[in-house]
């Protein structure tokens, strides 16, 4: 299995942080057999499970977020799970007025600041093997 998440480049950094960290809840919710065990370190101090999934961050700006999540969406056959993350979660306090904008706002006038697209790793590198990493 492959993760990657494409990030609009032209965020402030804060956003960016906060975007990475929005889909990375929302993948390992969906896929919580991603969490290794917890452990213990040499002074029996514990450690928490991580990912055992390396996660690519990648760049890319609203228009190319836009076509990957429409790449995805028209072809549901590959088996790929997505998540996205736009202006209107971004700009609600509470997730029943995300929920709201979401419902009111015309597709086209969202804004995308992120996408986090997971599955096997020949659908997700064909989709997203030319993109460059986030720097």
């Amino acid at each position: 299995m492959k993760c990657v998440m494409l990030i609009n480049r032209d965020l402030p950094l804060g956003l960016i942080a906060n975007t990475a960290a929005v889909l990375a809840v929302s993948v390992g919710q969906k896929f919580n057999d991603i969490v290794g065990a917890d452990l213990t370190g040499s002074d029996g101090s514990p450690h928490p499970g991580i990912t055992q999934l390396p996660i690519l961050i990648l760049s890319g700006e609203d228009a190319s977020i836009r076509e990957l999540r429409q790449k995805v969406i028209a072809n549901p056959q590959a088996g790929l799970y997505f998540v996205d993350f736009c202006d209107a979660a971004q700009q609600s306090k509470v997730y029943a007025e995300y929920e709201q904008r979401l419902a009111a706002t015309p597709a086209e006038q969202l804004n995308y600041l992120g996408i986090a697209i997971c599955g096997s790793n020949k659908q997700v590198e064909r989709l997203t093997g030319n993109i460059g990493l986030l720097r």
